[in-house]
C-alpha cells in the first residue's frame, strides 16, 4: 500500500513536519492549546495508508488506537502498535506514524513542565511501547468526553493522566519493537529486511551488500538490538503481515507463504507471540464496523 502523505491529505492535524535540511521547529500547533494543567486529549480518525511524516511535538505524547493498527518509527527503530498497545513519546522526539489500517487514534499531549513534576518522570525519558491492560485502556478512553463535540473536564483529564502515567511506567512491552542497529553496516541490513520482509535474500547476501561479513552482522545484531538477526526478521515479517491481512485480499495461508513461513501454523504462532491474538481473530476484528 502506498502511504498518503499527511501534508497532502485533507483534514490533517497541524504538526511540525521535518523536511531534510530543515531546522527542528520550536513549537507545535495541534489546533488546541494546553490549559494551565498541561494535559490535553485529542481524538482523530485516519484512513488506512495515511502517513504522518517525520515530525516533533514540544509535548510528550501517548498514542493509542481504540481501533486499528499503526506503525511508529523513531531513530531507534520501528514499533507496531495494535489496539492492545500504546506508544509513549517523550517531548521533542522525532517520529513518523503510518496507518496500517483505518484507525481511531487517541492522543494524550503532556506539557514538559507538567511531566517534570510527575514521580515517574525518570522512567519516561525515552520512547517505548506498553501492553495496554484493562485499567490503562479505561484511563486513556475516560480522558475523552463522551460527546466529542465538547471538551472533556480538564481537572478530570489531569487526574486521569497522572494515574495513567503510573500505569504506563509499569507496562513496557518490547514484543512489537523492531530495533535498528547504530552500526551503519548492520543498520543497512536491518533496513533492507524491513523493505523486503519476505526474506528472499539470506544473511550472507545481505551482509555482502552492506559491506560486511556474515559473522560481523551476526555479532552486531544482538549486541546493538538485543535481538538476533533471525528474531529481527521475524518481527519485520509480522509487521508486514498486518497490512497484508487488513487488505482482505489474501488468505492467512497465502500471507504465510509470501512472507517465508514454513506453514500457516508457524505464521500463526509467530503472530500470536507479537500481537497476542491469532491472525484470524485479527482479521475478524478489523472487519467489524465501528
Amino acid at each position: 500500500m502506498r502511504p498518503i502523505d499527511i501534508a497532502k491529505a485533507p483534514n490533517s492535524p497541524e504538526l511540525d513536519i521535518l523536511d531534510s535540511g530543515s531546522p527542528a521547529p520550536t513549537a507545535t500547533d495541534h489546533g488546541f492549546s494546553l490549559a494551565g494543567n498541561g494535559v490535553a486529549a485529542l481524538a482523530r480518525f485516519y484512513r488506512s495508508g495515511v502517513h504522518l511524516g517525520l515530525h516533533v511535538h514540544a509535548e510528550a505524547q501517548l498514542l493509542f488506537a481504540s481501533r486499528g493498527v499503526m506503525q511508529v518509527t523513531t531513530p531507534k527503530g520501528r514499533w507496531l502498535v495494535p489496539p492492545r498497545r500504546a506508544v509513549w513519546l517523550p517531548p521533542r522526539l522525532e517520529h513518523a506514524v503510518d496507518m496500517l489500517t483505518d484507525l481511531e487514534m487517541r492522543s494524550l499531549y503532556i506539557a514538559p513542565g507538567w511531566l517534570a513534576s510527575h514521580p515517574e518522570m525518570p522512567r519516561l525519558g525515552r520512547e517505548f511501547v506498553v501492553a495496554v491492560g484493562t485499567l490503562l485502556r479505561e484511563l486513556v478512553l475516560a480522558m475523552f468526553a463522551k460527546d466529542m463535540s465538547r471538551r472533556a473536564d480538564p481537572r478530570r483529564v489531569d487526574l486521569l493522566a497522572r494515574l495513567a502515567l503510573f500505569e504506563l511506567a509499569e507496562a513496557e512491552d518490547a514484543a512489537t519493537f523492531v530495533p535498528l542497529p547504530s552500526d551503519p553496516r548492520a543498520r543497512r541490513v536491518a533496513e533492507q529486511v524491513l523493505a523486503e520482509p519476505a526474506g528472499v535474500r539470506d544473511l550472507a547476501d545481505l551482509a555482502r551488500a552492506a559491506g560486511a561479513s556474515q559473522r560481523t552482522i551476526t555479532r552486531l545484531f544482538p549486541a546493538e538490538t538485543d535481538l538476533t538477526f533471525k528474531e529481527g526478521r521475524q518481527r519485520a515479517r509480522i509487521l508486514a503481515s498486518v497490512e497484508m491481512l487488513d487488505s482482505g485480499q489474501e488468505s492467512i495461508t497465502s500471507v504465510a507463504a509470501r512472507l517465508g513461513f514454513s506453514s500457516a501454523a508457524a505464521f500463526g504462532h509467530a503472530f500470536r507471540q507479537v500481537l497476542g491474538i491469532a491472525p484470524g481473530e485479527f482479521m475478524n476484528r478489523q472487519a467489524r464496523p465501528g
